[in-house]
């Protein structure tokens, strides 16, 4: 096939650069599943190792999946995935990725941190997609690393794993831990290894291949930048808000804020009333407040140490604007109470919540949905 032929030539003369990875050597890559794991990000990470061999005409790169009895794992759509085998030989994976996906806490199981831990002193590169850095840090093995996981968990990891150094990134490559959050992202943390292991060169067609326009690197974070939301030209606009992401604990005075780049109050004021549609201490209580709703969801935090961590001086004030932009209470929310959000229905009427919907419905730590202009006038 004359694609194979052009590849292969491609790749002899890419192959001129000097990659990490000895001429000949065929690397391993193991893919641990976890209950309810992303079946996107298991791909994102799959197919540019597949598109490596494919277009070299080389097994550059060897993959298999396994659980840990090589039972069949559901995926977080519902759908079987049969393995390769169980973990019992972990020695033929160079590298082992672990893939979570929903519900994280529940799917990492004792032998799951006892074999990682194995397998970190066998020298083993390893890595997670989605929600997989959870696992490796629940066996410690993310101590004094910096990591990715998906947005949902970045505040519930900080929490839980102090001595991990939780990143916003798309993905983070350090020393011999891989990590990525989910969706796409795996795809790009995969071109990245390929790159250090093969040449930028084959990176760069693999994605090509894909109809990536774009390979995104480390600098890349998770949430959609404010640029896109405010425009390039608004740089101080970008700076108080990263201000105000960096410090939610210990919530820094509107004053002050202005002073660090060289505004003033009214100034700064009418760059959030033209660009965000609301005031600054209000866009700042919203960042804290969502904050506070995924400790709650992903935590066992008392609801005394949410107000606290959250950067609210009481916890009565904490629970009232809590219920105010959020239409219920926090212990209610904790509890799984959907009562005091919507008015009784006769059960015969009663439309089930889909999981969309509540998607749709659902703040991120990415993007703070902005109130109307009545509703801001009535909370102040």
């Amino acid at each position: 096939m004359a694609d194979a032929c052009v590849a292969t030539d491609f790749y002899e003369a890419m192959m001129s650069s000097t990659p990490s990875v000895a001429d000949g050597t065929t690397q391993s890559v193991g893919f641990l599943l976890l209950d309810k794991f992303t079946l996107m990000s298991l791909a994102s990470a799959v197919e540019p190792l597949r598109m490596a061999n494919q277009l070299t005409g080389r097994t550059l790169y060897r993959w298999h999946t396994f659980s840990p009895n090589g039972a069949a794992v559901w995926a977080s759509d519902g759908v079987p995935i049969t393995p390769d085998g169980s973990w019992s030989n972990p020695s033929v994976a160079d590298t082992v990725i672990v893939c979570g996906g929903v519900g994280i806490q529940s799917a990492i199981t004792r032998e799951h941190t006892t074999w990682l831990q194995a397998l970190a002193r066998q020298s083993k590169r390893l890595g997670g997609v989605c929600t997989g850095s959870w696992a490796l840090a629940k066996a410690g093995l993310l101590d004094g690393y910096e990591c990715s996981v998906h947005w949902e968990f970045l505040a519930a990891m900080q929490e839980a794993f102090p001595r991990v150094n939780v990143s916003t990134s798309l993905f983070t490559l350090d020393r011999n831990r891989f990590t990525s959050s989910g969706g796409t992202a795996p795809l790009d943390m995969m071109l990245h290894l390929i790159a250090r292991d093969h040449g930028r060169e084959l990176a760069t067609a693999i994605s090509e291949m894909f109809v990536y326009e774009r390979i995104r690197n480390e600098q890349d974070h998770q949430r959609v930048p404010l640029k896109h939301v405010v425009g390039t030209h608004q740089p101080k606009l970008q700076e108080v808000v990263a201000l105000m992401e960096a410090n939610l604990e210990e919530p820094i005075d509107l004053d002050n804020l202005a002073e660090y780049v060289d505004l003033s109050r009214r100034q700064l004021e009418r760059l959030f009333q033209k660009y965000l549609q609301c005031t600054p201490s209000r866009y700042y209580l919203r960042l804290r407040l969502i904050r506070a709703r995924q400790l709650l969801k992903q935590t066992s935090l008392s609801i005394v140490e949410l107000a606290y961590v959250c950067g609210f001086v009481s916890t009565p004030h904490f629970s009232k604007c809590y219920r105010e932009h959020f239409g219920v209470p926090p212990s209610d929310e904790r509890s799984g109470s959907e009562m005091s959000r919507k008015p009784v229905a006769q059960p015969s009427t009663i439309k089930p919540l889909t999981t969309l919907d509540q998607a749709r419905n659902e703040s991120t730590f990415a993007s703070v949905r902005m109130m109307e202009r009545g509703d801001l006038a009535s909370t102040g």
